[in-house]
């Protein structure tokens, strides 16, 4: 017999980092969800990504008290200001440059997140990663 659904939840925990401090013990407490056994398989996990890099992590649990994770690949963005050097985007995106990235940097990225992605073909991925990387204000060169 399938498990009975009680409900999702969306987290973004940094990779290895996850413990029962706010927020993601309020979080998981107030669903009835173990908080220590959540944060033992996340950084089990994890433990072979970046250490520190954000994690989007979606998680089902179910009425008898069990949850399932999804892990997904840190955001465009993240690996974006990494490639560039900078710790935030453009004030203005499209008149102040915060930086640049390499074609070669997009193409890295876009095979990182390429499972995350909706996109047919590599092309397709690194001009979704251009695109976020235009709206930060950073240039390809």
């Amino acid at each position: 017999m399938a498990k009975k659904l009680a409900g999702t939840l969306k987290l973004q925990v940094p990779a290895g980092q996850a413990n029962p401090s706010p927020p993601v013990g309020p979080a998981l407490g107030q669903r009835g969800i173990n908080i220590m056994e959540f944060c033992k398989a996340f950084n089990a996990k994890t433990q072979e990504m970046e250490q520190g890099a954000p994690c989007p992590t979606l998680i089902t649990y179910y009425q008898d008290k069990s949850f399932t994770l999804d892990i997904k690949t840190p955001p465009a963005s993240y690996y974006l200001k990494k490639a560039a050097k900078v710790q935030s985007g453009s004030k203005t995106p499209g008149r102040a440059s915060a930086g640049t990235v390499t074609a070669a940097q997009i193409r890295e990225i876009a095979e990182a997140k390429y499972k995350d992605l909706n996109a047919q073909t590599i092309e397709d991925a690194m001009q979704i990663i251009l695109g976020s990387a235009r709206s930060m204000g950073l240039e390809v060169k």
